[in-house]
């Protein structure tokens, strides 16, 4: 079967066994779109899950499964040597825990050193202060969609993690609407392929408080949105940056199981977590003043 066609069917399907099986067909498929370059030992990656607002439909497990985003991202694992731990368990960012991985992958939302109302263990905020730590000493980071509503900035100023990770949720947009994404690098890994007339509908993030040493991959094309005027300026939608050592990759795409279908995003997503993880390599110059010159005040 086709891939492209098994994942299109499989857009008003419920049954996420079928999606994941489909999936695994896809991936095999596209196996050498990213080849893993060989490694003694695979990297290792922890997906963290713990959202302390909404929690998306994508991250939310049903009867002791992984969620259908875990599902996804455990397939992208094994076809490209990547070891992926899952967990919604703030406990885990300790000093001694945090060593073991190569990068730390959150789909989250909120402030997660706090107990929220999903009875997961919270962050501590040492916790907090290793993995920023750790990460700007060299390890990697990827954040997916709503990682950009967590540890939201206050009275007090930028956030430290919002610092690490190169922006911010200034609002959301109120329903769902297509927006083209304007392609900045086809030499990031998953981009060469990448569709120029990529237009999902999703969930839409306005964000604020840039890094000025984002190296922007797609850029949020508010003049083909109906509510364009609710963000001003075009700005970085998913980039990549240094933080110190680190290497962190974000884009707000993931909130819509249609996107996380599409063969796009799973390239996209395949090269920001194997280059957080330190993979393959990667030219993330920054490249915000020349791309998006106007989404500097917001």
């Amino acid at each position: 079967m086709n891939a492209r066609l098994g994942i299109s069917a499989l857009k008003h399907s419920a049954d996420w066994l079928t999606v994941v099986f489909f999936l695994i067909a896809g991936l095999a498929a596209r196996a050498g779109d990213l080849p893993p370059e060989p490694s003694a030992v695979p990297k290792r990656i922890l997906f963290f899950s713990k959202c302390n607002e909404y929690e998306d439909a994508m991250v939310r497990r049903t009867d002791g499964r992984l969620s259908p985003a875990e599902a996804i991202v455990s397939e992208i694992g094994k076809q490209n040597r990547l070891q992926i731990t899952f967990s919604k368990d703030g406990s885990l960012f300790t000093p001694e825990k945090i060593a073991r991985f190569n990068a730390f992958c959150f789909f989250t939302s909120g402030d997660v050193t706090q107990q929220g109302g999903d009875g997961n263990p919270p962050m501590t905020p040492a916790g907090k202060a290793a993995l920023l730590a750790a990460i700007r000493e060299g390890k990697g980071f990827v954040g997916i969609h709503s990682a950009a509503a967590t540890f939201n900035s206050g009275a007090q100023g930028v956030d430290p993690y919002v610092q690490m990770l190169g922006g911010e949720l200034r609002v959301r947009v109120r329903g769902m609407e297509p927006a083209h994404q304007i392609v900045t690098d086809t030499h990031f890994p998953g981009m060469d392929a990448f569709p120029v007339d990529f237009t999902p509908v999703e969930e839409w993030y306005a964000l604020k408080n840039f890094s000025p040493d984002l190296h922007v991959l797609l850029v949020q094309d508010t003049g083909s949105m109906v509510r364009g005027s609710y963000y001003a300026p075009d700005y970085p939608a998913t980039w990549a940056h240094r933080y110190g050592q680190g290497r962190v990759f974000y884009t707000s795409l993931g909130h819509q199981r249609e996107v996380w279908l599409s063969p796009a995003f799973e390239a996209l997503l395949t090269g920001g977590l194997r280059w957080a993880a330190g993979d393959i390599q990667a030219d993330v110059s920054p490249n915000m003043d020349k791309v998006t010159p106007s989404a500097k005040g917001h």
